[in-house]
This record gives C-alpha cells, structure tokens and sequence, in this order.
C-alpha cells in the first residue's frame, strides 16, 4: 500500500463530497449533514490506516510523497508529502471535523440567508484544502492552498456568522490576502535566486532548501514569509482578526479556526521559513521571542481574558 496515493485521496475526497453535498436539491437537508459526516468518517479511518504505515525510524525527510509535473515551463509540481509534524496536524484536523459536524448538527437550520447543504459544504471544502496546505511540498502548490483556505472561512463567517458577520469576514479575509501578497513577493523572489544559482526555476522545496542564499537576500525573503504565516498564526499585534472572527462565526467555524487554521502559520514558519531562510531566522529570533512573549502578556492581561466572580 506504499504506493497508495493517500495524500492526494485524503485532499481530494472532502473536495469531491463537498461539491456533492453542494448540488443536493432543497428539502435535502439531513441528507447534506448525513453525507458530510460520513465522508469525514471515511477521512478518520483513511487518516489512521495512513499512520499506521508511517516510518518514524525513517531517514527520509518526507514519506507518502507524491510528485506530477504540473506547470512544467515555471518549475510548478504536484508534489506531496509528510514528515512527523504534518501528519499530527493533518491527522488532528481530519478528527476534528467529524466532531464539529456533529456538534454543529443544527447550527445552520435556522439560516434564511443560505442553505444547510452550503454550510456543510464548505466545512468539507475546508477540510480539504487545510489537507493540502499541511502536505504540500511545492511552494507554489502550498500558496495555492493557503490562499484557497481563506474562502471557506470567509463565507462561513460571512454566510453563517452572526450580527457582526460581514465585518468580522471582510477583516480576516484583508488580513490574510495581505499577508498572501507578501508571500506571492517572496516566493517570486525565491524563484528569481533559484534561477540565478540553479539556472532554472523551481519550487520544490527540498531543492530550494540547499540554496546558498546571501545574508541581505535571506532577510527580506524571510520577512515575506514570515509576516503571511505572523497573520495566520496569528501573532501580535496582527491578531486581531481572531476576535472579531471568532466571537462571529459559528461554534464550528470558531473551533476550527482556533483548533487548525491558527496552527498553520507556525506550522509554516518550521517547514519553510527555518529550512529556507537558517541564517535569517537566527537574525530575526530575538524579535520573534520577543514578539510572542508580549503576546503572552497581552493575553493574559486583557480584562476579558480575567476570570471573574459574581454571586
């Protein structure tokens, strides 16, 4: 079963399930959340097979991989897979979803706006482009999918939230495309240095891993990388999206962005930035050390973060 295409099944069958779930006629409804949930249930039982087979004695950096010529002219590959890290966020993604399917049972019935079968539809679709984002091992094919997350969230705050819905929506989604705009430079810019020391482009990132890349360069490419996934992760003092998105959005949609999306701005600072960008990122510690405990302080300082007694 080594061969077995796992990352690309577990990426592509929420997909396909939420075009299906999607296309379900009104009046459907209890079909839509019936097939949703089960098609997160085949993803729990996918994901456990797949880890099962996976090496942790293994002195290969990625193992399940995957890898198809896509834009051949530019260096773009489909390319795919998992090293310790990933495969506990993926896995931890896919057994969340089947939980706040549940818990969300009825979360969308009482929405005149838009439909049930819209709702379930886009927490699937979601589901599997967080899949991709944690697997890909194509820089490009990773800034595809971490763009494309964004639009399940957005319509799933916008479509679903509540008072503050358009609001909250319309700022996580500027937030995050601003922070996308930065990563796009960066990878340009990456694609540019491969070019000029490789002779050609590309964005595999085991390739672009063993560039030597100049101290000035590695410090500008790494700040575009750095702030997308600060945004994400997210950090302050670019957090405050979450707030407003989370006390807008559904249970669901608060769960899974608390619980999955914020995990993939530092999951992205591992996998990319220190691999990509060492002497940058030894640069740049200090700030960043710094910068996450203030965030501490802040939290833990906010007076609604403070418990408080009545009675």
């Amino acid at each position: 079963m080594t061969d077995f295409p796992w990352l690309t099944v577990l990426g592509v069958l929420p997909l396909v399930g939420a075009a299906v779930v999607a296309v379900l006629p009104s009046g459907r409804e209890l079909l839509a959340k019936q097939l949703a949930l089960a098609v997160s249930l085949v993803m729990v039982g996918l994901v456990v097979v797949m880890a099962l087979q996976f090496d942790a004695e293994a002195d290969t950096a990625f193992q399940f991989t995957e890898s198809h010529v896509w834009i051949e002219r530019f260096g773009i590959s489909y390319a795919l897979g998992v090293d310790g890290i990933a495969l506990v966020l993926i896995a931890m993604a896919v057994v969340l979803v089947p939980i706040v399917i549940l818990a969300g049972w009825n979360d969308a019935d009482d929405n005149e706006r838009h439909r049930v079968q819209t709702y379930f539809a886009l927490l699937l679709a979601l589901e599997g482009a967080i899949v991709f984002v944690f697997a890909a091992t194509d820089l490009f094919l990773f800034y595809v999918a971490f763009e494309v997350m964004l639009f399940p969230v957005y319509f799933l705050i916008g479509f679903f939230g509540g008072a503050q819905r358009t609001y909250a929506a319309v700022k996580f989604l500027l937030y995050s495309l601003f922070g996308g705009l930065l990563l796009l430079a960066a990878l340009i810019g990456l694609y540019v240095v491969a070019v000029r020391d490789l002779g050609q482009g590309t964005f595999d990132l085991m390739t672009l891993t063993g560039l030597d890349i100049d101290p000035t360069t590695q410090k500008w490419l790494f700040a575009g990388f750095f702030f997308a996934f600060a945004v994400k992760a997210p950090m302050v003092p670019v957090h405050t999206w979450l707030p407003d998105a989370a006390a807008a959005g559904t249970p669901a949609t608060s769960t899974l962005m608390v619980g999955v999306l914020d995990k993939v701005g530092t999951f992205a600072m591992l996998r990319l930035c220190l691999p990509l960008f060492p002497d940058a990122s030894e640069w740049a510690a200090p700030f960043i050390v710094t910068m996450a405990v203030l965030g501490i302080v802040y939290a833990a300082s906010w007076p609604s973060a403070r418990p408080t007694c009545t009675g």
